[in-house]
Parts: C-alpha cells; sequence; structure tokens
C-alpha cells in the first residue's frame, strides 16, 4: 500500500525504500561484483562490461520477480535467473560469470546496505536542520515565560527557550548515533555459500576488497551472514530516535489544544481541516510523528528477536530484516521529515502562554514561596503553611497572593515587597539561561565536527 506514504515517509525515505530502489540495490551489487573479478583476472573483462550494463532495473519484470520469490524463498534468486536470461540473449559467456561465487545473501544484505546509505545521509541532513531550527527557537525564546506542567498539572513556570533546549539536547544525542551507525552499517557483505569464499579459491581476498571499493564501502575482517547486530543497531537507533520525535510531538500537540493554545503547527488551504468542522485545525504532523512512535518500537523488537540465527544462514530470522528494516527507517524518516516541517512553520503566541501561567490563580507560584518562608520557619513548616493557603485560595477562588498576604504568620516572615515579588513569573528564570547555553555550545561544536568531515 502506498496511499499513505506521503504522510508517514519523506520523499527520500520512499525513494530509498522503494521496490525500483531494492532491486537496483542488489543490481549494483551484481555489477560491481563482475567488475572487481575482472580487475582480479577471474572473469573477462569484456563480460563485466556486458553484465554491468544489463543491471539495470527497466530491464527486470517485477511481476515476474514477485511471483518467483514466493518460489524460491527470496528476490535474489529469480533476480539472477532473469539477469543471466537477458545476457544469454547477447551474450552466452558473459551469462555464465554473472554472480560468480557469491550466494544471496550478498546480494540481498549489501543491497539492503546501498539502500540504507541514502537513507541514512538524508536523516543526518534532517536532523542538523532541525537541530539549527530548535537551537534558534531556544535562544530566542530563553525568557519567554510558560507554565511548566508535571504530571499534565501546572507545576512551576519555566521558559520556552528552555523546553526547547531539552528537545535540542536530546536530538544532539540521536545525530551523533546516526552518524555512528553511518560506520559501523554500511558494510560490504560477501562471503559466498557460507562465509569462506571457497568458489574463488585463493582470490577470496583480494576479490573482496576490489569489491568494496567499487561500492565504497568498508570490508570486514570475517562475512556476517548470521551475525546480525549491526542491523540490530540500526533498528534500535532507529527507534530511539522515533521515541524522541513522539515525545517532542507530544509537547508539541498538547500546546495545541484549544484550552492551552500555545502552539500551532503552520496552517494553509487544506491543512490540518475536519471533514464536518470547519473551524478545527488539527495537528496533522504530530499525528504522522506519534503515530510512527507507537509503531516502531514493536518493529524493533521483531528485528532484534530475529538476531538469534542458525549457524551460518539463518532460517525466517534473516527473512524477517526485509520488510521490517526498511519500514523501520522509512518512519523514522518520515517522522523526522513530518515533524521538521511543522517545528519550521511553529506558530508561537507568546501572550497565550502569559496567561496561562495565572489560570490557577497563583497556585503556580507556591513553590517558591515555600522555599523563601522555608528560609525563615523550615521546610515542613513552610510547606504546611502554603498548603493550607493554596487549599483557601482554591476553596474561596482567590488569588494565592491575595490569601498570603492576608496571613499575619506570613508576613511575620515575608514582607509584602517580597510576597510580591514572588509572583512575579521573570523571577523564575533559574539557572535556565546557562543551561540553553550549554546546550547550544554543544550544537555548534557538532555541527564544527560535521564541516570538517564535509572538508
Amino acid at each position: 500500500m502506498s496511499l499513505l506514504d506521503s504522510l508517514f515517509r519523506s520523499p527520500a525515505m520512499a525513494a530509498a525504500f522503494s521496490d525500483a530502489a531494492c532491486l537496483q540495490g542488489m543490481l549494483d551489487f551484481e555489477a560491481a561484483l563482475a567488475r572487481a573479478e575482472a580487475a582480479c583476472g577471474i572473469i573477462p573483462p569484456k563480460a563485466a562490461t556486458t553484465i554491468t550494463a544489463k543491471c539495470r532495473k527497466e530491464f527486470f519484470d517485477f511481476a515476474a520477480l514477485q511471483t518467483n520469490a514466493a518460489n524460491v524463498g527470496n528476490l535474489a534468486i529469480p533476480m539472477v535467473q532473469q539477469l543471466t536470461a537477458l545476457l544469454a540473449k547477447e551474450d552466452a559467456e558473459a551469462a555464465g560469470f554473472v554472480h560468480w561465487g557469491a550466494t544471496s545473501q550478498d546480494a540481498i544484505d549489501t543491497g539492503f546496505v546501498l539502500q540504507l546509505r541514502p537513507a541514512l545521509a538524508a536523516m543526518q541532513h534532517e536532523l542538523r536542520q532541525l537541530c539549527e531550527v530548535l537551537a534558534s527557537l531556544a535562544d530566542k525564546h530563553r525568557a519567554t515565560l510558560i507554565v511548566g506542567r508535571t504530571w499534565l498539572q501546572h507545576a512551576a513556570p519555566t521558559t520556552f527557550g528552555a523546553k526547547v533546549a531539552g528537545w535540542l539536547d536530546a536530538l544532539l544525542r540521536h545525530r551523533s548515533r546516526v552518524e555512528e551507525i553511518r560506520e559501523r552499517a554500511l558494510v560490504l557483505q560477501f562471503g559466498g555459500a557460507v562465509g569462506t569464499l571457497s568458489a574463488l579459491g585463493d582470490h577470496g581476498g583480494k576479490v573482496a576488497a576490489a569489491l568494496a571499493k567499487e561500492l565504497s564501502l568498508r570490508l570486514l575482517d570475517i562475512p556476517w551472514h548470521s551475525h546480525r547486530d549491526r542491523f540490530g543497531e540500526v533498528a534500535t537507533c532507529m527507534g530511539l530516535l522515533t521515541g524522541t520525535l513522539g515525545k517532542i510531538a507530544r509537547d508539541f500537540s498538547l500546546h495545541m489544544q484549544t484550552e492551552i493554545g500555545e502552539l500551532c503547527e503552520p496552517g494553509g488551504s487544506g491543512r490540518g481541516g475536519s471533514s464536518s468542522m470547519p473551524h478545527k485545525r488539527n495537528p496533522v504532523s504530530c499525528a504522522a510523528v506519534l503515530a510512527a512512535a507507537i509503531r516502531v518500537p514493536g518493529l524493533v523488537s521483531a528485528v532484534l528477536s530475529a538476531m538469534v540465527q542458525e549457524d551460518e544462514r539463518g532460517l525466517g530470522g534473516w527473512q524477517v530484516e526485509w520488510e521490517t528494516l526498511p519500514e523501520i527507517v522509512g518512519l523514522a524518516g518520515g517522522a523526522l521529515h513530518h515533524l521538521h516541517a511543522a517545528i519550521s512553520g511553529l506558530e508561537i503566541n507568546t501572550a497565550r502562554m502569559r496567561e496561562n501561567l495565572e489560570a490557577t490563580n497563583g497556585l503556580i507560584y507556591a513553590e517558591g514561596v515555600t522555599v523563601r518562608l522555608a528560609e525563615a520557619v523550615g521546610k515542613q513548616d513552610a510547606r504546611r503553611a502554603v498548603e493550607a493557603a493554596c487549599q483557601q485560595a482554591t476553596k474561596n477562588r482567590e488569588h494565592l497572593r491575595d490569601v498570603l498576604l492576608a496571613t499575619p504568620a506570613i508576613l511575620q516572615h515575608l514582607p509584602e515587597q517580597t510576597l510580591r515579588q514572588l509572583f512575579n513569573a521573570d523571577s523564575y528564570l533559574g539557572s535556565s539561561n546557562s543551561m540553553i547555553n550549554k546546550v547550544l555550545e554543544t550544537a555548534r561544536a557538532h555541527d564544527e565536527k560535521h564541516s570538517r568531515k564535509e572538508e
């Protein structure tokens, strides 16, 4: 089903994990293998040239591949059969050298790695862009006061900049993780039937090195046919990333509620509308991100469960990855893409943030009053006194400040001027500025490191 691709994926993910990309990844492996073997003197150069020319997806019958995959158990075998048949019509000798010394898993695993490479590159790029947007927001709104909420209840004042810096801090860790898995996951799979490359005699190592160079993939010490920790790490990394994107989307959507109205996704013709209620402006991007965050953990579990594989080739476990891994990476990349678009066009209602600070008639400042009063009477007595005042304010629908100002026992230790100052939200910035600065410094360090690598 592809009707919902634009909702749950990004153009980059859809392209990387399409049927055409899957086939072309395996064909790129076959073409590179032929060129590597020709360079090593294993097959004639003319055969390698002919094979390469036919390794193009548009020459293949996708319907036949689909049908035959069900009969033989994977896509590589019917792909090799079609490639061989295509070549046999023009060059029987070249047809005999197709897939020489390789096994189906070499083509399938390396083909997926070739799909994964542009997908991870696109994610790195989008992560960097999203982090830049968040860094700008955190800096701009470092003093923009907002209700801090715990257990979905008003807690104490914080700043929108501090909240955004928390989002950014988490995403910076994911930037590092994605960069690290690129190093470990973008590797060649080439071992032949049982991982020894015995079909190539003494030339296995030389061909493997030439093949890795052809594909610009890292050559490993030994094939990894039934050792799936690299793909397991990709899956778990995507699971962690999607979880953080879901957390941000959850925050975002909660602040879009009518009763709160502090944030809003970007608008536009037809965006976020309802089929029956013309006034609605739904958090559609957040919905897509949250759907991914719900779906991905179960898929990650499947990949991790599939790591327990038998001997030199897994039965069932390996096959689990073929649809599951593209789904995980595609959903994670789509969630990242949609959240980036929503945050980039974020509408912020700072006036509403200020209004909501007073929604509880001053109860949100109770912690600050308690801390100052505790300096004079001790923590327990201060808590009891302020708690009683909060109960009275709630019962009589009075402002907590007025209740406290009418309580001699409180005024004895907190003069009126001091008490009034404790109900000034601007005094609740705490250490948030220095924390935001540290996160922004880390973000700049990430950017500088990335720039040096590009150079």
